[in-house]
C-alpha cells in the first residue's frame, strides 16, 4: 500500500481500490465456480425429484404425505451434506489450496506415515469411485435434459437417444481445443440456468404456499415411520439430489474456497430450494400425478427455452466432470498410481486446462454404451448414487484424519461429527448398493476397473523397483573405481534418469559395457513427486556431488504440476552447475518386460501389469526433453 506524506501525516490512497480490485476478482471467481463447480449438482432438478417421488409413490401419483416427505428429505440432505459438510468442514481441509479426493489422501498420508499403505488403499478406492461417477454424470445428464423434447411433442421419442449420441460426440470432440475459451461463456450460462429455475419454481410457490412446511423435518419423520420400506429405497433416488457436492472440494484450488462458499449460499442454494419446492407445489396442484414436474411446470412459451438452457446446462455440468477426470488422472500418474499418460496442455496461461487423449476416449466410448445400453435417464438414475455415495463415505473416513491428526481436535469432537456424517453417508449408501442389479454395477464396473489397474500398477512397480536395485551396482563403489581407473573421457555433459539415485542406472552400464567411454561430466537424475499440489523453486532441486566425474541432482515436482526436466534444470545455474542442453545428452533405459514364472504377481496381474506398462507414454515427451538430445538403451526384465 502506497503512502503519501503531508507534514506528520501518513494518508493510505490505494486502499478502497486495492478492495474494489478484490471484490471484483471474487465476483468474477463466484461466475466461474458457478459454471464449473456447480453445474452438476445445478441439474439435479431435472431428475432428482421425480425419480424420489416414483420411487416413493411406486406409480405414477403420488399423496401428499410422500411429495411433503420427499422434499423435506431434498431440503435437509442439501443443508447438511453440502451446506455443513461440505462447506464447512470439507472445504477447510485444503492441502496448499488443492481439493480433490487424492489431495485429501496425500494430506492424510504424510500425516499418519505408519498406516500409509492403509491411507493409500482408501484413496484409490475413492478416485476409482469418481471415475465411476464421471462416466454416468454426461451419460444422465444430457440424456435427461434431451427426453424435456418429450413434454414439447411426444413424437420426439424414437430421436433422444440418436440425438443425446450426437451431443455427446460433439462434447467429446471439443476437449481437444481446451476449455478455456469456452469457459468464459459457462459462468453467465449456468447463472441464467440457476436464475431461470428459482423464478420457475417460485412461480408455484405463491400458487401454494403451503409447500413451505416440507422445511420442517417432522414430514420425514412421519414418512420414515410410515412406510419404512419405501422410504429406504426413495432415500437412494434423494441422493441424486446432492451429487455433484463432491465437486465443492475437487475443485478448490481453481477457485479458491471463498467463491465457492459465496456462490452456493447467494446463488445456488436458495435457487435449488425454490426449484425444488416448486416442483412440490406443482405436484401437488395436479393431484399427485409425477409425469415430469421440472419441465411440465414450465407452462407456454418458457418450455422449449427452459430445454434449450438444460441442454447447455446439462453440457456444462458434463465438461467440468471431464475435466476433473483428466485433473484426477495426471494426480495419479505424478502419485505413481497409473503409468505414465500423455498429457496435452490447451491453454499458455493456465496450467490445469489439460487434455488427455486416452482417457477422453475412453470416457467417451463408455459413457456412450451407458446411453445406448440404458436408454432412459431413469434407469441411469439407478447407477448414479452408489459411486457418489461412495466416495462422499471416504471422503468423511479421511476428513476424521485430518480433524484428529492435523487440526489436532480432541477425539471426541473429531469422532461425534465423524459419526454423524458416516451414519447419513452409510444410510444413503445403503440405499443404493440395493440398486446393483437395476443399473448399479455399471459404475461398480468402473470404479473396480480402476481399482484393479491401479493396485496392479502400485504393486508391480514396486515388485519391478525391488527386482532390478538387486542386481544394480552401487553408485558411490562404481564412481570411486572409475575415478582411479577413468575409460575414455568425451566431453559434454551424460544425464541418467533413474528411480534409484543409490545404485547406478542400467542405461549408465550398459554404455560403458558397449561403448567404454564415459562424459566428463554425469548427472545422475532422478524425479521425486511430494504430496503437495505445487512446489516452489527454491525447492526444486537437490543437487550432491559424488566425486569430480559424477553428481546426483533430484528434481522435485508436486502432483498438480507437469514434470519439465530441461526447465528444473535451468535452476542448477543458480546453484553453480554450468548447464547447458546443447552439449548434454539424455540417456533412458527403455525396458521390454517379460512375464516370469518367479514373480511375486498371479500370471494375469503380470500380463496386466505389462500390458499397462506398454501402454505408457513416452518418457522423452512427458518429462519434456528435446528429442534430439535423447539416447533410448533397452533392456529386457522378466518380472
Amino acid at each position: 500500500m502506497a503512502l503519501t506524506s503531508t507534514g506528520n501525516e501518513a494518508e493510505p490512497v490505494e486502499q478502497s481500490s486495492h478492495s474494489e480490485v478484490e471484490q471484483h476478482s471474487t465476483k468474477v471467481l463466484m461466475l466461474g465456480a458457478l459454471g464449473v463447480v456447480y453445474g452438476d449438482i445445478g441439474t439435479s432438478p431435472i431428475y432428482a425429484f421425480r425419480e424420489a417421488l416414483v420411487a416413493s409413490s411406486g406409480g405414477e401419483v403420488a399423496n401428499r404425505g410422500d411429495i411433503l416427505g420427499v422434499l423435506s428429505l431434498i431440503i435437509w440432505s442439501l443443508t447438511i451434506i453440502v451446506t455443513i459438510k461440505y462447506i464447512m468442514f470439507v472445504l477447510r481441509a485444503d492441502n496448499r489450496g488443492e481439493g480433490g479426493v487424492l489431495s485429501l489422501m496425500a494430506l492424510a498420508r504424510n500425516s499418519f506415515p505408519t498406516r500409509s499403505a492403509v491411507i493409500l488403499g482408501i484413496g484409490i478406492v475413492g478416485a476409482s469411485l469418481f471415475f465411476g461417477d464421471a462416466v454416468i454424470t454426461p451419460a444422465i445428464s444430457v440424456l435427461s435434459a434431451v427426453e424435456g423434447m418429450n413434454v414439447v411433442t411426444p413424437t420426439f421419442q424414437p430421436y433422444v437417444v440418436p440425438l443425446t449420441l450426437v451431443i455427446l460426440a460433439i462434447l467429446f470432440s471439443a476437449q481437444r481445443f481446451g476449455t478455456g475459451g469456452v469457459a468464459l461463456i459457462f459462468g453467465p450460462i449456468t447463472a441464467v440456468w440457476f436464475l431461470a429455475i428459482g423464478l420457475s419454481g417460485l412461480n408455484h410457490i405463491i400458487a401454494d404456499p403451503e409447500i413451505l412446511l416440507a422445511v420442517s423435518p417432522h414430514y420425514i419423520v412421519a414418512f420414515l415411520i410410515n412406510s419404512p420400506d419405501v422410504a429406504f429405497v426413495t432415500i437412494g433416488a434423494i441422493f441424486l439430489a446432492v451429487t455433484g457436492a463432491e465437486a465443492l472440494y475437487a475443485d478448490l484450488g481453481h477457485f479458491g474456497r471463498r467463491p465457492i462458499v459465496l456462490a452456493w449460499l447467494a446463488i445456488v442454494f436458495p435457487c435449488l430450494l425454490l426449484n425444488y419446492a416448486g416442483q412440490g407445489a406443482f405436484v401437488l396442484a395436479k393431484n399427485g400425478v409425477v409425469g415430469h414436474p421440472f419441465f411440465e411446470m414450465n407452462e407456454g412459451w418458457t418450455l422449449i427455452p427452459m430445454v434449450v438452457l438444460a441442454t447447455a446446462a446439462t453440457v456444462i455440468a458434463s465438461q467440468a466432470v471431464i475435466s476433473g477426470a483428466f485433473s484426477l488422472t495426471r494426480q495419479a500418474v505424478q502419485l505413481n498410481m497409473l503409468p505414465r499418460l500423455e498429457i496435452l496442455h490447451t491453454s499458455e496461461r493456465q496450467s490445469g486446462q489439460i487434455y488427455m487423449p486416452r482417457v477422453n476416449m475412453l470416457l467417451a466410448l463408455v459413457v456412450m454404451l451407458l446411453v445406448v445400453g440404458f436408454g432412459e435417464s431413469s434407469k441411469l438414475a439407478s447407477a448414479y448414487g452408489i459411486s457418489v455415495t461412495g466416495n462422499m463415505l471416504v471422503t468423511t473416513v479421511l476428513l476424521y484424519v485430518i480433524m484428529s491428526r492435523i487440526w489436532k481436535w480432541q477425539l471426541w469432537l473429531a469422532i461425534s461429527l465423524t459419526v454423524v456424517f458416516a451414519l447419513i453417508d452409510i444410510g444413503f449408501f445403503a440405499s443404493n448398493i440395493v440398486k446393483v442389479f437395476e443399473g448399479g454395477w455399471a459404475s461398480l464396473a468402473v470404479a473396480f476397473t480402476i481399482v484393479l489397474a491401479m493396485w496392479t500398477w502400485i504393486r508391480g512397480s514396486r515388485y519391478l523397483f525391488d527386482k532390478t536395485r538387486r542386481n544394480e551396482i552401487p553408485l558411490d563403489f562404481l564412481a570411486g573405481n572409475l575415478l582411479k581407473k577413468k575409460p575414455h573421457l568425451v566431453s559434454g555433459t551424460a544425464v541418467f534418469l533413474t528411480s534409484d539415485p543409490l545404485s547406478a542406472p542400467t542405461a549408465l552400464m550398459h554404455s560403458l559395457k558397449h561403448y567404454k567411454v564415459l562424459h566428463e561430466q554425469n548427472v545422475i537424475l532422478s524425479v521425486v513427486t511430494a504430496p503437495q499440489p505445487v512446489v516452489p523453486d527454491s525447492e526444486r532441486v537437490k543437487m550432491e556431488t559424488v566425486n569430480e566425474l559424477f553428481m546426483r541432482v533430484t528434481l522435485t515436482f508436486g502432483y498438480m504440476e507437469q514434470p519439465n526436466i530441461p526447465r528444473a534444470l535451468a535452476i542448477c545455474r543458480k546453484q553453480g552447475w554450468k548447464f547447458d542442453i546443447m552439449t548434454t545428452s539424455f540417456f533412458l533405459s527403455r525396458r521390454s518386460l517379460k512375464a516370469s514364472p518367479n514373480s511375486g504377481m498371479p500370471a494375469w496381474q503380470d500380463k496386466l501389469f505389462i500390458g499397462l506398462a506398454r501402454s505408457a507414454a513416452d518418457a522423452t515427451e512427458y518429462f519434456q526433453i528435446p528429442t534430439g538430445r535423447v539416447v533410448e538403451i533397452g533392456t529386457q526384465v522378466a518380472i
